[in-house]
């Protein structure tokens, strides 16, 4: 069974005039798709119908391979939104779409979406307004097998990897709900990015086609937590896109006790691979540091992480990390994240702070999804 909506444009050409198809209807399908972000053959108005019905007895919703083995009751909320005019059928569908279960918006704008999957897996996407405009946040796998202690998506492990277009529609579906244009999309979400390389891969060429969606690549960003040999392999791909190493701690002994990844991987050779990065690329690395109380908030920790962002020129964003229950990390004080903050500053690294958004509507990546499945209460 074919993915079609995976297909990058000169994949879908191939197919299409395999077919005996003239070439100039992959175009057409591809835009209806990935610029017009129809969720079925049948809001393409410009397609012939004996073409779709050749093409509903060749395609289907993807599903993703499982994953390799690993490294190292649902809530009532007052912030939902009614989804009884969103929520299609999946198996129904003749090209792959996304059926949102939950949508929940936050006071501060902020929409969390709950997304069933062609095979009945869920996934979560976040939207968040800005003033420079909406960024979405997108899985890139149902759960991940990295086990980061602050984190709830990687607590029942790994199921499967997303396909290309199901990333994709994390996008579509939310463009389609709020009749508005996504502007920004950050790689965030449930998953490893880097784990799944080369969906990933196809997902950003699409995404970026000029044919297709048209995001701009300098309003993109992927976070890893720190494959090193993946990391190698995008900057020589040069994808024009913002990389985010989720680095949390400025020791190898305090990062093993958050992450798992960090027994496989020092923060020598994380170190190594950014300047890698930024020598391909030209573009400066991101560290993510999430701040947990009375962990990796110290003083000590502050005069450590800068040291290691003046060997890179790396940019620091800091996040009070999100309570999640069951791992018994606490967040930062606001005054101590600003403090914390200070110190980097007079040190002379680049610092921002990442605005808490959702806490009310279950804002930790994975929260929502296991409140859903009944496992998280």
């Amino acid at each position: 069974m074919r993915d079609i909506k995976s297909y990058t444009l000169p994949e879908l050409t191939e197919y299409i005039t395999s077919l005996g198809e003239p070439s100039f209807r992959a175009k057409q399908l591809y835009q209806w798709m990935h610029e017009k972000c129809v969720a079925s053959l049948d809001d393409m108005s410009n397609i012939p119908k004996a073409l779709k019905e050749k093409l509903r007895e060749d395609t289907a919703g993807a599903a993703g391979e499982a994953g390799e083995d690993s490294y190292g009751e649902s809530a009532e909320s007052d912030h939902q939104v009614d989804i009884t005019q969103h929520r299609p059928c999946p198996e129904l569908s003749d090209i792959t779409h996304l059926a949102p279960v939950d949508i929940r918006e936050s006071r501060d704008g902020t929409r969390k979406y709950l997304f069933e999957l062609p095979d009945g897996e869920l996934i979560e996407s976040v939207l968040m307004r800005y003033k420079y405009g909406n960024t979405v946040c997108v899985s890139s796998q149902v759960g991940c097998r990295m086990g980061c202690r602050f984190c709830a998506s990687t607590m029942d492990g790994l199921t499967r990897n997303l396909t290309p277009a199901e990333m994709l529609d994390q996008i579509y579906r939310i463009t389609i709900d709020i009749n508005e244009r996504i502007s920004h999309v950050v790689v965030m979400g449930m998953g490893e990015p880097m784990d799944n390389y080369d969906t990933l891969i196809t997902f950003l060429g699409i995404l970026t086609s000029p044919e297709g969606y048209n995001l701009s690549r300098r309003n993109i960003t992927v976070s890893t937590c720190g494959l090193i040999e993946r990391i190698r392999e995008f900057a020589d791909e040069d994808m024009g896109v913002t990389l985010a190493i989720s680095l949390h701690a400025p020791t190898d002994e305090l990062r093993r006790t958050m992450m798992p990844i960090a027994n496989r991987y020092s923060i020598a050779e994380i170190t190594e691979a950014a300047k890698y990065f930024f020598d391909r690329t030209g573009r400066r690395i991101t560290y993510e540091y999430a701040l947990v109380r009375d962990t990796n908030d110290s003083d000590e920790c502050a005069r450590k992480l800068a040291a290691l962002c003046r060997q890179t020129g790396a940019h620091v964003n800091l996040i009070p990390v999100n309570p999640v229950t069951g791992r018994g990390y606490a967040p930062t004080a606001d005054d101590g994240v600003r403090a914390f903050k200070n110190k980097l500053e007079k040190q002379g690294i680049n610092v921002t702070i990442r605005r808490e958004l959702g806490q009310d509507i279950d804002g930790a990546c994975g929260q929502l999804r296991k409140r859903y499945t009944g496992d998280l209460r």
